[in-house]
């Protein structure tokens, strides 16, 4: 069994057990294993580190983790399941999934095992940061904001697309620090919002919000099939333009916006991860017709979903001639 303190150390045993060699690039290390697979690390040492992961677990192990400082991680899980059992709690799992954590004297340990496949990206904010962005917003102490060792599954749609705009500049090996910093801030600015939000309607409009963040999550369970405005306004029963209004203020998009950035995401996730047709991804996006999925995917992503699915080969097949 592996024994870890901090980020590094984690990331290091990782490494070592998918038996990736490192490779500098001008803004990024590459590890890669031609069997296993590879990693993107960006990094400011010690106050940042962006990661983009897809590999196969060759080999069981363990880590035992133990971090006593402060480290605020969040990210995107297209792939994969984790086994971890945190100090006196039952053994848990991770699956696909948004997240977002402030981990402090965090203990436990993590498994994996042979098979097991990965492929996402996530931000890990170390202390200096922290508290270079709290002294810089004092309005905005990550620190305070957050509920320590909780995991949040759900990240505002706002910040899905920064990191698919991330991941796209990743494979067009156009990404560098001052779009990586550019991006924590916005996501930080995004997070301050939307918890000035919630502290202003939890006391005078605490129904409505409620009412708000229902319609949320059931836009969340059917996007690709969503309910009208009319049908969710007669369900939570709420005005529809309170409802329209209310889910704008608090979440900085339109409901059909929130809608069509899940489904632009998903399909994204489709084309990547999947050899379905772009008929089929279309379907599957909510979309009856492919047209319309298609304009609406090359508005969204600069290209269309042909182009943006070679681009994705093009990156695996350099990384496995490289090698």
């Amino acid at each position: 069994m592996y024994h870890s303190e901090n980020p590094n150390e984690f990331r290091r045993i990782m490494l070592r057990e998918l038996d990736f060699q490192a490779i500098e690039k001008e803004n990024y290390t590459l590890y890669e294993n031609p069997k296993n697979g590879y990693f993107h690390l960006y990094t400011k040492p010690g106050f940042y580190d962006f990661g983009i992961a897809d590999y196969t677990i060759p080999r069981s192990f363990v880590v035992q983790f133990n971090t006593p400082e402060p480290f605020l991680r969040f990210g995107i899980v297209y792939e994969g399941k984790t086994r971890f059992q945190l100090e006196r709690q039952p053994v848990s799992s991770f699956e696909s999934s948004a997240f977002l954590v402030l981990e402090r004297n965090l203990k436990g340990r993590q498994a994996w095992k042979p098979g097991d496949h990965f492929y996402g990206a996530e931000f890990t904010i170390y202390p200096a940061f922290l508290q270079e962005i709290a002294i810089r917003f004092p309005d905005f102490n990550p620190l305070e904001q957050f509920s320590e060792n909780h995991t949040k599954r759900y990240l505002p749609a706002e910040i899905m697309v920064i990191l698919q705009r991330l991941l796209i500049r990743d494979e067009e090996d156009c990404l560098n620090g001052l779009l990586l910093e550019a991006a924590i801030l916005e996501c930080m600015g995004i997070l301050l919002e939307s918890k000035r939000y919630q502290a202003r309607t939890s006391f005078s409009y605490q129904k409505d919000f409620q009412s708000i963040q229902r319609a949320h999550n059931i836009l969340t369970e059917e996007f690709t099939h969503p309910p009208t405005i009319e049908a969710l306004s007669r369900t939570l029963l709420i005005n529809s333009q309170k409802l329209k209004a209310g889910f704008f203020e608090y979440y900085h998009m339109t409901i059909g916006e929130y809608t069509a950035s899940l489904r632009m995401s998903h399909a994204a996730n489709l084309l990547v991860t999947t050899e379905k047709s772009i008929a089929e991804i279309a379907r599957d996006a909510g979309y009856g017709y492919p047209s319309n999925f298609i304009k609406k995917f090359q508005k969204t992503y600069g290209c269309t979903p042909l182009k943006y699915r070679m681009r994705r080969y093009q990156a695996d097949s350099g990384f496995y001639h490289n090698t």
